[in-house]
């Protein structure tokens, strides 16, 4: 049986929810890492090949990771109402939670491939050079076909989560990192008997990966006896459609944020497309680093959804607040380190992805904007995280919308066309566009778990 936070909701102890988020969050972490570490393997293994290549996974990754995203927050539903049901200990409906979860994210996987093709002919009209076009629309292809594997993955990652098994998807993620690696290897460069397929070949690698994954989960909740008593793959219902509307009514919205905050950085990286090869390169160099930071407060935002979770489903929405501003705490702290080490080390870190000294030089100045990004980045995907613990969505993704498309996009135009900035000017607007966000969220958080809750009928907590 999984283990429900109980606790008498009157003590509250700094020392034993410290322990507690760093037993739930830092496997999802290095999880989360080891999953992004796979564009970073692409990105530096492309990067050695050209910076035409480098520029082509940058370019065809800029929708890619949209879709990636948005498939993130849209199969998040489940995690919210799993967590309650864990924290309330009704463990009978969590396997028809977790079917109803997996019916819709398969739906969603298929329309993101289908969208990944209506988007192909966006590369003609970028202004690249017709071999980057062409390399940046097959690797979008290839990579494509992972996208209904990587819903379900994720639908499965947010039900283990749920019930604190966080390690096993460490391994998994591990995994599929160690993996990708040789896959690059025998694709991008041409061993046994593979063409050398360049910067395309990160995408089939990819793709396989991906699959694997996949695989690898749902063999694991099959052997694993920590998810004998939920275990959702058997007895299988029929498609609920009341049950799928409560899941799109939480999904939607985060799906609507998560696309919200990465179709702003993609478009910012098909805009930077008009400033050149180097400007590409570098972007996407000081951006892949931000990616793979981020990590570390992005899955410390998915413990802080599942511990906030459990506490208001065992009915203690005053230990849930206290769980809400240890993790903001913890996020802050994280993203200095990381500030510190991406300011201090730039030069370095632009040296393990190209050789070339134009690029370079650009990703070092840009990779001083990203690490001072971190600081609001963190704090921002932490409250979201926290936010979702409480059912909240919509309002986090007007927040999202108003700081990235009417200030960061906007911003990051004027600055970088008509200020002469090039791509410094976008960065400046990410990071005024992050802080925002960082403010509007914490501030709704703490008006917000200031309200009592109270359980309606169906069991799920409505905010008075």
């Amino acid at each position: 049986m999984p283990h429900a936070l109980t606790r008498n909701p009157k003590q509250h102890h700094l020392t034993d929810e410290l322990k507690a988020i760093w037993q739930l969050g830092w496997p999802i972490m290095i999880g989360q890492l080891a999953s992004t570490g796979t564009a970073f393997v692409d990105a530096v293994m492309a990067g050695h090949v050209s910076a035409g290549d480098l520029a082509a996974v940058s370019i065809g990754a800029s929708i890619w990771v949209m879709l990636l995203v948005t498939l993130i927050g849209l199969t998040l539903a489940a995690s919210p109402l799993i967590a309650h049901a864990v924290g309330a200990r009704e463990y009978s409906v969590i396997p028809g939670i977790t079917q109803q979860a997996l019916y819709q994210s398969l739906v969603w996987g298929v329309i993101a491939w289908l969208v990944t093709r209506a988007a192909l002919p966006v590369f003609d009209h970028l202004g690249l050079n017709p071999a980057v076009t062409y390399k940046a629309r097959e690797f979008l292809k290839a990579i494509s076909w992972a996208l209904p594997a990587f819903a379900l993955y994720r639908t499965l990652y947010g039900y283990s989560a749920s019930l604190n098994a966080t390690k096993p998807m460490m391994v998994i993620a591990l995994l599929g990192l160690a993996l990708n690696i040789p896959a690059n290897w025998v694709l991008i460069y041409g061993h046994f008997g593979f063409p050398a397929l360049g910067a395309v070949g990160c995408g089939w690698a990819s793709s396989f990966v991906i699959w694997l994954t996949l695989i690898m989960m749902v063999v694991w909740l099959r052997v694993s006896p920590v998810y004998r008593d939920t275990y959702p793959l058997r007895h299988w219902q029929r498609i609920d459609w009341h049950a799928q509307w409560r899941l799109l009514k939480l999904g939607l919205p985060m799906g609507g944020m998560f696309f919200v905050e990465v179709s702003a950085f993609s478009g910012i990286s098909l805009l930077i497309a008009e400033l050149g090869t180097v400007s590409v390169a570098s972007h996407q160099i000081a951006l892949n680093m931000s990616s793979l930071t981020f990590m570390i407060p992005s899955g410390l935002g998915t413990a802080m959804t599942v511990r906030v979770g459990q506490a208001l489903g065992a009915k203690d929405p005053a230990y849930a607040r206290f769980i809400g501003w240890t993790g903001l705490r913890i996020g802050l702290a994280v993203a200095a380190v990381m500030a510190t080490f991406m300011v201090l080390g730039n030069h370095w870190i632009a040296s393990w992805y190209t050789r070339d000294v134009a690029v370079q030089t650009m990703a070092a100045t840009l990779l001083l904007f990203s690490g001072v990004f971190q600081l609001a980045d963190a704090t921002q995907v932490v409250a979201a995280g926290v936010l979702r613990g409480y059912k909240i969505t919509r309002q986090p993704m007007l927040i999202h919308l108003t700081a990235f498309w009417l200030i960061g996009i906007p911003l990051g135009y004027a600055l970088a066309f008509y200020a002469d900035m090039g791509a410094r000017g976008f960065w400046i607007a990410l990071i005024l566009a992050l802080a925002f966000a960082a403010t509007a969220l914490v501030g709704l958080f703490h008006i917000r778990s200031r309200v009592k809750h109270e359980a309606t009928d169906d069991g799920e907590l409505q905010t008075l």
